[in-house]
Formats: structure tokens, sequence, C-alpha cells
């Protein structure tokens, strides 16, 4: 009778987290991606991982790859979409205490600079470097130096990596031109100020992307 007793207690334990690990996800929307670190201030890891098993087998949820889930975005007729890949690697910073910074082809692609999204899709980390791929799409975290990641998360970052990508030959007047449409003065002025952190031959592309109202 105890031992009944006790099942039925565990058991209840069990699905009192599974329910609350349930109402976190629908509360972040269809879209989000998260990993077993998000729920631990709810139950322990074995907890937390029989509940995200028990509801992706229901479902519920989806098993991105080790570790890594998401919350599905559905379209009438194409059916679950994948994730976005800023989405997915935000899930893994936040579970490895990092930052990440696009790069490459990603950060010309995320400036509008092309519209070609590449299929790989790196980072730059001062975490460990690792690849976790998503359906046909492949996300690269590489680990680099303390100076690229000293403007991570700043639209700085973003364009100077693009610029990197690009190539001193490769940066044209109309790339230019796009900047100035799309960039705010505010993050202009944060490139200029930035522009210790960037290679010296972009620093002609800042002076042309500078706003007029800052000093010469």
């Amino acid at each position: 009778m105890g031992s009944i007793c006790h099942e039925n207690k565990r058991k209840g334990v069990s699905q009192s987290i599974q329910n609350k690990i349930v109402s976190r996800i629908y509360g972040k929307l269809r879209g989000w991606v998260f990993t077993p670190n998000h729920f631990l201030d709810l139950g322990s890891r074995s907890a937390v991982g029989n509940s995200l098993s028990q509801l992706t087998a229901a479902g519920t949820i989806r098993r991105l790859a080790f570790g890594l889930y998401d919350y599905p975005q559905k379209h009438p007729k194409l059916g679950l979409l994948s994730p976005k890949p800023d989405t997915v690697a935000q899930a893994i910073s936040e579970k490895d205490d990092t930052r990440l910074q696009p790069s490459g082809a990603y950060a010309v692609n995320l400036l509008g600079l092309s519209q070609q999204v590449p299929a790989k899709i790196v980072y730059l980390t001062d975490g460990a470097e690792k690849n976790v791929t998503v359906g046909n799409q492949q996300i690269q975290l590489r680990r680099t130096t303390p100076k690229n990641m000293a403007t991570a998360g700043r639209p700085s970052g973003l364009v100077i990596q693009a610029l990197r990508y690009l190539k001193k030959d490769g940066v044209t007047d109309d790339h230019i031109a796009a900047l100035k449409r799309t960039l705010p003065d505010a993050d202009r002025e944060r490139l200029w100020k930035d522009r210790i952190y960037a290679p010296a031959w972009m620093r002609p592309v800042f002076k042309q992307l500078k706003p007029t109202s800052l000093p010469s």
C-alpha cells in the first residue's frame, strides 16, 4: 500500500512539473527554441528530460537536435516550419551563457546586402565551438578573439563582420548606399565609435556612413 502511494505521489509530482513546462512553452508562443536548461528551476534534470521526451512523443514540441527543442510554428499549407537560425543560436547562447555574433555571408544577408540565405550559418562566439544541424541548415559556432566579440550584439558588430566577408575590393557603392538607407543615425554613430575594433581598411567606409551630426 505504501509503495503504491509513493508511486502515485511521484507521478503527481512529475505531472505537475510537466504542466509547468507546458505552461511556460505556451507562454513563449510558437517559434520558441529551448533546451532543458530553460526548465531546471521547475524540477530535476531527469524530471525535465522525461517531460520533454513525453511532450515530443505527443507532438506538442519538436526535437531539433540533442538537447535542443522547439515549439514549432505551423503554416496552413506548408505544415511545420523550420526555426529561424537566430532563435536556435539564442537558445544555445542562453544554455552555455556565451555571446554570439552573426558572421560571414549570414551577416551580409541580415543587413539586406544580399538576398541569398547561406546553407551554413556562422556565428562567432566566446564559448566552445560546435556545429548544430537543424533540418537542411547547418549552424556553426566558431570561437574567436575578444576583439571580434567586443561589438557582439550591436549593429556595428554586424556591419564589421559583413564588410570583413565582402573584403575591401568587394564593398561597392551600392552596399554603402544600402547601409545608409537601412541603418538609423544612432547605429551609424555607434559604428563610428566602434571603428577601433575594425581593420584599418574599413575606416573610409565608416567615414562615408558617419552621420553628418558628428564632428569631422
